[in-house]
């Protein structure tokens, strides 16, 4: 069975990490998820509550900043 996207069509992404804020995926990801095994895809999905802590530090660490 075929992996499904994450997209949520929120795409926007993080300066500072690189990741969609809506899907957590990098730009790379988002552009070759339809060519990657579904092994690829589901650990690219398992990384996303590490990714998504990364943007909100990143996020958190901008507002202390200004």
């Amino acid at each position: 069975m075929t992996v499904k996207s994450p997209c949520i069509d929120v795409c926007a992404f993080d300066g500072k990490t690189g990741h969609c804020i809506g899907c957590f995926r990098t730009r790379d990801e988002i552009r070759g998820w339809k060519q990657m095994t579904d092994h690829r895809r589901h650990q690219i999905l398992s990384e996303k509550s590490r990714r998504q802590a990364k943007v909100a530090r990143a996020a958190q660490m901008a507002k202390v900043a200004s």
